[in-house]
């Protein structure tokens, strides 16, 4: 690896910054760009020495995730797309096969399916960082023993903190997570870092930029490193502000509109900007266990302020992104690390009459995924359908590391090296949010169709190369009667799945 010294990289002219003042964003950098650091967004401890030596030349991962951010949210991020998408490779279906944030952040902790490591869903039994099966067998423990420096910024699990706020989870050389539930707090938000409860002052999304570029410049020099950052929005959070919608649907106080809390300078940024145009929009889908009615017009009103704060408070995770490639080229290591932007799932507003996430509907189970670096041709993008623990999989072998766990994922950086077209079965289930063991629906996502079997109702089949929206249900359809053994059959056989079991060969084109 080549490596500066910190007084040569400050003198350096940063092509990444010049693209950042270009795209007029070097004022949303301003919180991110001074030298000097507060001393409470924590010193990370000594290196250890009892470490393995890394392989020759392995490169740096930073894997970067942003909370709910959909796949349409990406065109209103101009860092993101000259940054990394036309520097690398973006994915045209990336999926969440358990499209829900816990089980979605266990899965790149694992590289397994929701039904493997047991995170399945937020609270009771099968929820949160509790839930998670042998924690100490995850992927910073099998980076650490590739000789890694392994770095954590941002939220991890829902609950994380609780209980025992100053717990470090295995495997991590640096850590600065934010304790639940002040991670929800723009404002007010607490963290562990490196085992002290800090609380610095200022933007949730702004300190984590900060907290990111101090782990960078402390990190172990002499090694590759693996950092996750893990961004907060676009997911609700507050305080509330005045402009917040006050729309309930029902009887359901839980199904309030609440929204996320953009940065000061970004409010009203996207105030003209519309909804999707997309045939989804506000149609519920017939046959669907999940159909819903005809939406009143102040709740479409209502909808779309939720959507232009998430676009709003993106703004900032925008400006995170910029600052972070600039400190990698700043420290001459941005062309030997790979960077992964990502989201843990996907989020509808108004999709298919809907809000939210956790539904098998595209715009629930889609994820974004961009990445750049070694070898990955610059400004293409792929249609293989790529998951979370696929990430987590191919994170570990371009690590050189061995998983002492099963893995259900697979690699896929060669295939996108080579610019590899195709497709494969990827079972998708979901459970309550609240807890439960009995999963709400299973499935399988194979190309263009969606398979679900709902635990309480028919089973549903929708083919978006006709119906790109899913606004009707085909499984009783004729013409679909060879396809749905097909899929059924597939349903059976990889719903528990696990290691090898999985579907993990691209049947390729």
């Amino acid at each position: 690896m080549s490596h500066v010294s910190r007084s040569t990289r400050r003198g350096r002219t940063l092509s990444a910054w010049a693209v950042v003042t270009a795209l007029g964003l070097t004022t949303g950098l301003a919180a991110c760009s001074d030298d000097s650091l507060p001393e409470d967004l924590g010193k990370r401890p000594s290196p250890s020495t009892s470490q393995p030596a890394p392989a020759a030349g392995a490169p740096n991962v930073l894997l970067i995730t942003a909370d709910d951010m959909s796949v349409d949210d990406i065109a209103h991020m101009p860092a993101l797309q000259s940054l990394i998408a036309d520097q690398g490779v973006t994915l045209t279906d990336g999926l969440a096969p358990t499209p829900l944030c816990v089980p979605a952040r266990a899965s790149l902790l694992t590289g397994q399916y929701a039904v493997n490591h047991g995170a399945r869903t937020i609270k009771g039994r099968t929820g949160g960082p509790k839930a998670l099966r042998k924690p100490q067998r995850t992927l910073p423990v099998w980076l650490q023993s590739a000789g890694y420096d392994t770095l954590f910024v941002g939220k991890y699990l829902n609950g994380y903190g609780l209980n025992r706020p100053k717990q470090i989870p295995a495997g991590w050389s640096d850590w600065r997570a934010s304790i639940d539930d002040s991670t929800y707090s723009f404002t007010e938000t607490e963290f562990n870092a490196n085992g002290r409860i800090v609380k610095p002052e200022g933007y949730n999304t702004d300190i984590i930029a900060d907290m990111s570029r101090e782990a960078l410049e402390s990190r172990d020099a002499e090694r590759p490193f693996y950092m996750w950052v893990n961004y907060v929005a676009p997911h609700i959070g507050g305080p509330r502000e005045s402009d917040d919608p006050s729309v309930v649907f029902g009887d359901d106080p839980d199904a309030q509109l609440s929204t996320t809390m953009p940065a000061e300078k970004y409010r009203n940024k996207f105030a003209d900007q519309e909804l999707p145009d997309v045939p989804e929009m506000w149609r519920g889908t017939r046959g669907s266990h999940w159909y819903l009615p005809e939406h009143s017009s102040n709740y479409k009103a209502a909808m779309r302020e939720v959507n232009q704060q998430r676009l709003e408070s993106l703004l900032s995770v925008d400006d995170a992104i910029a600052n972070t490639v600039a400190e990698l080229e700043d420290q001459g290591i941005l062309d030997e690390t790979y960077v992964i932007v990502t989201s843990d799932n996907g989020f509808m507003v108004g999709h298919n009459n809907r809000m939210g996430k956790v539904l098998p509907y595209d715009n629930s189970l889609r994820i974004p995924i961009l990445m750049r670096g070694p070898g990955l041709p610059r400004g293409t993008t792929s249609d293989l359908p790529v998951t979370n623990p696929d990430l987590a999989a191919t994170i570990a072998a371009i690590a050189g590391a061995k998983p002492n766990r099963p893995i259900d994922g697979t690699d896929v950086l060669s295939l996108l090296q080579e610019q590899k077209s195709g497709k494969r079965p990827i079972p998708i289930s979901a459970w309550p949010v609240k807890g439960g063991r009995i999963p709400m629906y299973t499935g399988i996502r194979y190309g263009s169709y969606t398979y679900v079997l709902p635990t309480h109702g028919p089973e549903e089949l929708y083919d978006r190369s006709v119906d790109p929206g899913e606004s009707r249900n085909l499984a009783r359809q004729p013409r679909y009667r060879d396809l749905l053994k097909r899929l059924r059959a597939w349903e059976a056989e990889y719903r528990d799945c696990a290691g090898d079991a999985c579907p993990k060969e691209y049947e390729l084109s």
